[in-house]
């Protein structure tokens, strides 16, 4: 690759000159010679050294993403349609500020730790961490984090979290399907760790108030494996006999039970009232139309990108970022009947 000092001999300039046109610092240069160095680079098919000039300013101008991706969930994390749209909020970002963006996907945290630790990243993203896993990556890794949904960050001092009021907008909905007369609800997921549990304890608010009580039998766990989830639904779709609806953890989930209920003959909203939890392209796509919480998964991604970005710029950013819930009413939950 040719060099800005070899461009500068055959031009018989000196490099400050064909550096400031390379890079666009051209107040102080001719028209007639800016002319001269860029037909000169097309000639050449001059690519500038992004990683030279980058080492030369001390940074990358890479954001590293690390996302966790639990073994007993996910064989394809990013088939999930929550996190591919969480994703493209995340990369639009990060382009469209000048950075490139380096993910990293596993199930196993130290193997992230290993990772990030060596990433010569200006920042980094983190989704998916539960427990101490947050913490234990802060060990290995000084510059500045951003975590998305992550419950665990008190104490960190480099570590901002962007989530939602999942506890809020689940008591929203659940208090809702109350209102409608249904008295028997289940709630669905597939762990009660995290965004699961904000959501669970929503649930159970909800209920709460409205004078009905919680009993074990009104979880029901998915396992969504691709070996465990056939089984899985069948087990749902036979417990689901015995309630008035079902609150599901997520619209995917969600689209999941009612396309098995379908296969065995259960009719929704007019058996069985079920609600998401996203309202993402697939919920929103299916039919009959999810009922479900709203939130801006892309605002989420978009929010979680720039906080970075302007926290790796040396601004003060507030250390809980929390987007507000909606529900949107669609056509999968239904008034009750009144028993006669």
């Amino acid at each position: 690759m040719i060099t800005i000092k070899e461009i500068a001999k055959q031009l018989n300039m000196s490099t400050t000159t064909v550096s400031n046109v390379i890079h666009g610092k051209t107040k102080e240069v001719s028209p007639a010679t800016i002319k001269i160095v860029e037909d000169y680079l097309k000639q050449v098919d001059y690519v500038p050294n992004i990683n030279a000039r980058n080492l030369a300013q001390n940074e990358s101008k890479i954001i590293g993403v690390a996302l966790k991706a639990r073994a007993d969930k996910y064989e394809n994390l990013l088939m999930d349609p929550f996190v591919s749209e969480l994703i493209g909020g995340i990369e639009e970002s990060i382009r469209n500020a000048g950075y490139f963006m380096m993910l990293y996907i596993s199930s196993d945290i130290d193997k992230i730790m290993r990772q990030v630790s060596t990433w010569n990243v200006d920042g980094l993203l983190l989704f998916g961490m539960l427990g101490d896993d947050g913490i234990r990556v802060s060990q290995k890794y000084k510059k500045p984090i951003v975590c998305i949904d992550t419950y665990t960050i008190e104490g960190i001092k480099h570590f901002v979290n962007v989530g939602l009021d999942d506890e809020k907008g689940c008591f929203d909905m659940v208090n809702y399907m109350i209102e409608l007369g249904h008295k028997k609800i289940a709630f669905l997921s597939d762990n009660l760790n995290g965004v699961d549990y904000a959501r669970f304890s929503g649930y159970k608010r909800a209920l709460k108030e409205n004078g009905l009580s919680f009993s074990e039998d009104m979880f029901f766990k998915i396992r969504p494996r691709k070996e465990d989830i056939d089984e899985s639904l069948d087990e749902i779709c036979e417990r689901a006999k015995d309630f008035d609806a079902i609150m599901c953890v997520s619209d995917l989930y969600a689209v999941q039970v009612m396309c098995a209920l379908k296969d065995k003959g259960v009719n929704v909203p007019e058996d069985i009232s079920i609600a998401g939890f996203d309202d993402t392209l697939l919920g929103q796509l299916h039919r009959p139309a999810l009922t479900t919480v709203h939130q801006s998964v892309k605002e989420k991604g978009v929010l979680a990108a720039t906080t970075l970005l302007d926290r790796i710029g040396g601004k003060k950013t507030p250390k809980q970022i929390s987007l507000p819930t909606t529900l949107v009413i669609r056509d999968t939950v239904k008034a009750r009947k009144k028993e006669k």
